[in-house]
């Protein structure tokens, strides 16, 4: 046998070696995706200030596995294409090894494909479309926080505990993946539940809306039991305001706002009191069982002084990912015996962990799903602030509300039964 030159023979035992194994880097590249422009920018630029408070803290505490973060954000507001084309360029051309994104459920439905092709590590920071992961089994895309599935079942089951007798339903929500989805989970939930319940409207305007005119004096003539909307950013908003000055929230309706949270302060005295709103996930600067937490104190300090507002809950998504980002890189670190990981390794470890941000535990599955509990609560007038703060909140087990690994949402919120709605895990608290 023919001696091989040394030269030769290094490169052989290099081509030899597990394609996952990487040198350690003098840093971690991180893209973020978050609407800085548009409607949506009142959360997306809320999101970016969390990431810049949580990435100064995390690298001064030593980064990931000794590695420092380096953040790149792009606007999901200069749409879908072009962000596309960011992204790209991103990994291609500055070796951005892991990606955070996105904010828009449409962005989310681009972006994954786009990852698996790319093999960089993505993680679903906001986005809510349960129909992602559930329609395809991804190796490098993982979401850390809930679906749509989990917020909505969870939001059925706060207004059956509040308000059981209704007979009629309208919804007002934006016409696109988020608005559509969202929709078809609280429907076919609720009809679980309620089979008799009656569908007077189903209204589905443009996203980034200015003018609800026409949905608002629909509802006027209809007179529904409940309204649902889970718009969020400046189209809830902008509906909620133009509703409020034609006193439609005041006409007798319960009105359900699931992503009303990230609105309370912004909205002040335009939201009446007695309307339901979801937190996305437990996420509440004012959370029953954390706002006396000293690391969540300390976090709601730097961002009010930073933004001159409160946290809302993308700012929460924002701490969930970055959390869950360090806990899978240490976990495969462990793993690969100390060595740095791929994003392979990375995306499998994040798979099998548990994480805690600023609420409780977040729990990943084998499809790359965190199971997320949820906040519900009801608008109440107090004197300390000058917006309504939530009360009378529940907080549900995600574990309850999330359709099992390999299942699809479609069919099973179809075999939920009425003893979930008095579960001994469901957890009740007033604001104090």
């Amino acid at each position: 046998m023919k001696r091989m030159q040394p030269l030769v023979l290094v490169v052989a035992l290099l081509a030899a070696m597990p394609a996952l194994a990487q040198d350690k880097p003098a840093e971690l590249k991180v893209g973020i995706t978050t609407f800085l422009t548009g409607a949506a920018s009142v959360f997306g630029v809320p999101g970016k200030a969390a990431a810049e408070i949580l990435i100064e803290e995390l690298n001064a505490q030593g980064g990931i596995g000794g590695v420092k973060l380096v953040p790149t954000f792009i606007d999901e507001g200069i749409g879908g294409d072009k962000m596309l084309s960011e992204y790209r360029r991103l990994v291609q051309e500055q070796g951005v090894k892991v990606m955070l994104s996105a904010i828009s459920s449409g962005n989310c439905n681009i972006v994954a494909p786009v990852a698996e092709d790319l093999k960089v590590l993505n993680v679903l920071w906001d986005c809510g479309t349960e129909k992602l992961l559930e329609a395809k089994r991804y190796q490098y895309v993982v979401r850390t926080q809930a679906n749509a599935t989990t917020e909505m079942v969870a939001t059925v089951v706060y207004l059956l505990r509040h308000r059981p007798d209704f007979k009629t339903v309208a919804v007002v929500n934006q016409d696109y993946a988020w608005g559509r989805d969202s929709w078809e989970i609280f429907l076919n939930t609720l009809r679980a539940f309620k089979p008799d319940v009656k569908v007077v409207a189903e209204m589905f305007p443009k996203l980034g809306a200015s003018d609800f005119s026409t949905e608002i004096s629909r509802l006027q003539a209809l007179k529904p039991d409940v309204v649902l909307n889970t718009s969020w950013g400046g189209d809830l908003d902008t509906f909620v305001r133009q509703a409020s000055q034609r006193g439609l929230l005041k006409q007798g309706a319960t009105f359900v706002l699931p992503l009303a949270e990230s609105s309370l302060e912004r909205l002040g005295a335009a939201l009446p009191e007695g309307v339901i709103v979801g937190a996305r996930g437990e996420h509440y600067w004012l959370h029953p069982e954390t706002r006396d937490d000293a690391k969540h104190k300390d976090f709601i300090a730097k961002f009010r002084a930073k933004t001159n507002a409160y946290p809302i809950y993308p700012t929460y998504h924002m701490a969930q990912a970055l959390v869950g980002l360090k806990t899978g890189y240490e976990a495969a670190i462990a793993a690969n015996g100390g060595k740095w990981p791929g994003p392979e390794q990375v995306a499998a470890a994040m798979r099998k962990m548990e994480f805690k941000a600023y609420g409780r535990t977040v729990k990943m599955r084998e499809d790359g799903q965190g199971l997320e509990d949820q906040l519900l609560g009801l608008t109440r007038k107090v004197p300390e602030h000058p917006f309504m703060v939530m009360d009378k909140m529940l907080l549900v087990p995600a574990g309850l509300v999330t359709t099992p690994v390999g299942q699809q949402s479609t069919d099973w919120v179809k075999t939920l039964q009425p003893t979930l709605l008095q579960h001994a895990d469901l957890k009740t608290y007033n604001h104090r």
